[in-house]
């Protein structure tokens, strides 16, 4: 099962594949969007100035600003996976925790 992307992921995927030069068609598909979800996306991310629509190759190019957002984005996801990774490591030692209170509080009564 795959992970839920959000807005953030979905502008930074486009990003990328406009770090190529990419056509519309060859962001829809390496991005993995629909044609609806694609066209309200590029539109975002134009008005945004992160990408630029190139007349004579008829491509997409991503701007000086996507480059910057691209940079920040792979932090962001840096820090956010690491903590993610502490979270869950808490949630495991807080359950270890409250499994070792009800053993010892099944063993009281006994």
């Amino acid at each position: 099962m795959g992970s839920y992307r959000d807005r953030l992921d979905i502008i930074a995927d486009i990003l990328q594949v406009a770090s190529r030069d990419a056509k519309k068609t060859q962001i829809m598909y390496q991005a993995n969007l629909s044609y609806k979800v694609l066209q309200r996306y590029l539109s975002e991310v134009t008005d945004a100035s992160l990408i630029r629509f190139d007349v004579s190759s008829q491509s997409y190019l991503i701007t000086e600003k996507g480059q910057e957002y691209l940079s920040a984005y792979k932090e962001y996801s840096r820090t956010n996976k690491s903590i993610e990774k502490r979270l869950n490591d808490f949630s495991i030692k807080r359950k270890a925790l409250q499994d070792l209170c009800d053993e010892e509080h099944i063993s009281a009564t006994l």
